[in-house]
């Protein structure tokens, strides 16, 4: 989705070209993974975050354009929203210090963007949410002038028949939100911290499967998005956000009616990737059906369209220096922010849990169903450290309670066997500790600011802005 296209109105030939190009690509991937010729690359860490543009009444600023202009880094692009941008990392080793150099260059890049936002009297805030975006604010005068999303909002409305997107959500306390736009905005209001994970090609399909089983902990951990709109509602509201702003089904004829283009999945992967990129071409129709000139051996029409299916854990195909193909996990539960050395102890948890859990002898997924790994990720989302989820062991406990006991011990094991640098990885994991034993995720700070100081959102956004620009972590944020 992040390269630019010309075209922005199709007709059917393009919908039937496209089709046929999809399927293509499909079988040639599915028989690059039965010849085993997928890269076995030892693993690979990337990164991507996503953030916001902000005046100095903590108000969206939608001025992303000539941000990027003073800026003139490619490593940060546009977004949807003329007050949001994002940032790439290049991909580091896992083993090592790898992930340390992804974190320094985080960090630097971060800084970079910080600098440049304040030479235009603006600040840049990486927060899942901002407390003050306004329903109005996602309009279609805010949107980034590219043409990729003209296209996606016209393909939107004309797969929801010009029926408009509906937002219904209830918060705790007989809190609801409802809003109704008639085009993607809503989407521009939700902003994440996505973890690539790039594993051999013998470890994909178990990988995918414990990534599933991962998100409710790394959904609650990251937690920092509680209020939209001015109403408090889930610690993690970009997860319902997010889902219905894309309210998108399935085709009618499709094996898998009701399944959303934003989608926890149907189910566990079993014999290989294959079937998820099957059930892409299956289940959804082409968005942005334009003719692509890369070569069918780079599968730019499957690339293209997975990348307009948003699942939480997303298979992703890249290509190593070498050109040969791999698949990577897009790991998508997590918020933007609170800082980066929280991002970075969220990614180290994350990554050490679901390699841990990949390579267990006996597969974990077969001892909690699919239906009850998806149950834990949406309570997750709407409990926070206090959700009761079910694990292994067939009880249920509190989300903390799991992280204490077991799910930390077993990321420290993962990062281990991925060969992190020790003290590396005893920093970041002491930090997920703290923030666990504390309570406070950035959802939580929020949440206690406004008890405290009551609920003045702009006073929220300034002062969490600069406590993000004091680099402290979040559990330690007073």
């Amino acid at each position: 989705m992040g390269q630019e296209i010309e075209q922005t109105h199709f007709d059917r030939r393009d919908f039937q070209r496209f089709e046929s190009c999809l399927r293509e690509e499909t079988d040639a991937l599915r028989g690059l993974i039965e010849r085993s010729e997928l890269s076995q690359h030892a693993p690979m860490l990337g990164l991507e975050l996503e953030a916001w543009l902000v005046d100095d009444q903590g108000r969206p600023a939608p001025r992303n354009d000539e941000f990027l202009a003073r800026l003139d880094s490619p490593d940060v692009v546009a977004e949807l929203g003329r007050f949001n941008f994002e940032l790439n990392v290049a991909p580091q080793p896992a083993a090592g210090h790898g992930p340390a150099q992804l974190c320094a260059e985080l960090d630097a890049l971060w800084s970079r963007c910080r600098e440049t936002a304040a030479s235009m009297g603006l600040g840049a805030v990486s927060i899942g949410i901002l407390p003050t975006v306004k329903d109005a604010d996602l309009c279609l005068s805010n949107q980034t002038d590219r043409a990729r999303y003209r296209a996606l909002n016209q393909q939107v409305q004309r797969q929801r028949h010009g029926r408009p997107n509906r937002l219904d959500i209830d918060g705790d306390g007989g809190v609801h939100l409802h809003s109704e736009h008639r085009d993607v905005m809503l989407e521009a209001a939700a902003t994440s911290f996505q973890v690539h994970l790039q594993v051999p090609a013998d470890l994909l399909t178990r990988t995918y499967n414990a990534a599933l089983l991962a998100s409710a902990f790394t959904v609650t951990l990251a937690a920092n998005s509680p209020l939209l709109f001015g109403r408090c509602l889930w610690p993690e509201t970009r997860v319902p956000l997010f889902e219905q702003s894309m309210n998108i089904g399935s085709r009618e004829s499709s094996p898998a009616t009701g399944l959303s283009r934003v989608t926890f999945g149907s189910g566990y992967a079993g014999f290989s990737l294959a079937e998820v990129f099957r059930e892409n071409v299956e289940c959804f129709e082409a968005m942005l059906p334009i003719e692509l000139p890369e070569a069918p051996q780079r599968l730019p029409h499957l690339r293209l369209h997975n990348g307009t299916i948003w699942r939480w854990n997303r298979p992703l195909v890249g290509f190593d220096d070498d050109g040969r193909a791999h698949l990577r996990i897009e790991h998508r539960p997590m918020a933007a922010g609170p800082t980066v050395i929280d991002m970075m102890a969220n990614l180290a948890f994350g990554v050490g849990l679901v390699f841990r859990l990949a390579s267990d002898e006996t597969p974990p997924e077969s001892l909690l169903p699919f239906e009850a790994a998806q149950r834990n990720f949406y309570a997750a989302a709407r409990g926070g450290l206090q959700a009761e989820l079910h694990w292994l062991d067939g009880s249920r406990r509190s989300a903390a309670h799991w992280l204490l006991e077991d799910l930390i011990p077993l990321a420290r094991d993962g990062l281990d066997a991925l060969r992190v640098a020790p003290a590396d990885a005893d920093r970041w994991l002491d930090v997920i500790e703290r923030r666990v034993a504390s309570g406070q995720t950035g959802a939580i700070w929020q949440r206690r600011f406004l008890d405290r100081h009551g609920f003045d959102l702009a006073a929220l956004t300034l002062a969490y802005a600069r406590h993000q620009a004091g680099g402290e972590p979040v559990h330690l944020w007073p």
